[in-house]
């Protein structure tokens, strides 16, 4: 297989299979999470469990009190990978094309310039994130397998995107396809593994303020 029929393939077939395989295996995870169900409280509402549920969600968005001071490379690099990876799927002119082939929907995207600069911020930051894994014994002996498996699938489309656009390493053909599959492989993984947070982030923390809210704990 030549690196254009390897391109043609990812972006077809395999695209489908992972998308396919990431629908199916998120749909299936929240199953199983709603299927845990909860009996109905029948206490009255202490504060306003919505409100209280916002709240949640964005105070634990935020660093503790002293902890942004105690450990600045696990908050500043976290905030830093995170925002740039979620510009660099949603605000790159390609990604956005391909979300509107898939879905209709369409927005403005950024200047690919920024778009690079951001890619190199998030990748320090990501790297950083790991020295700083691998240097500080607590933090090396809490990590598991799934821990460093889910840093290289995300590290990976972020690397082989930016050397794809800066035309790095191998022919633009090829990287473009190690690109896609390694997006792939992160979609067929992500709904198995500790990324599944990226799904259930939000809707867990504000489901925990509202019931904590509901049985009067401050939020």
């Amino acid at each position: 297989m030549d690196d254009l029929q390897l391109l043609t393939w990812a972006r077809g077939p395999g695209l489908d299979l992972a998308l396919g395989i990431f629908v199916l295996g998120v749909v299936w995870r929240l199953i199983e999470v709603y299927a845990l169900g909860r009996k109905r409280d029948l206490a009255p509402a202490r504060h306003r469990t919505g409100a209280s549920g916002l709240h949640t969600v964005l105070r634990r968005s935020m660093p503790p009190p002293g902890m942004l001071k105690t450990s600045p490379v696990s908050y500043i690099g976290g905030f830093v990978f995170h925002i740039g990876l979620a510009i660099i799927v949603l605000l790159f002119a390609p990604h956005i094309l391909l979300i509107k082939s898939l879905t209709g929907l369409s927005w403005p995207g950024l200047p690919s310039q920024f778009i690079d600069m951001v890619a190199v911020l998030t990748m320090i930051a990501m790297l950083v994130i790991l020295v700083d894994r691998i240097n500080k014994p607590v933090k090396r002996f809490l990590s598991t397998f799934g821990d460093w498996f889910a840093w290289v699938v995300t590290f990976l489309p972020v690397l082989t995107g930016w050397m794809a656009v800066q035309h790095l390493l191998l022919p633009y053909t090829l990287m473009l396809a190690l690109h896609i599959l390694s997006v792939e492989l992160l979609l067929v993984v992500l709904p198995f593994t500790k990324l599944f947070h990226a799904i259930t982030l939000f809707g867990s923390r504000w489901y925990s303020g509202k019931i904590n809210a509901h049985k009067g704990v401050p939020v």
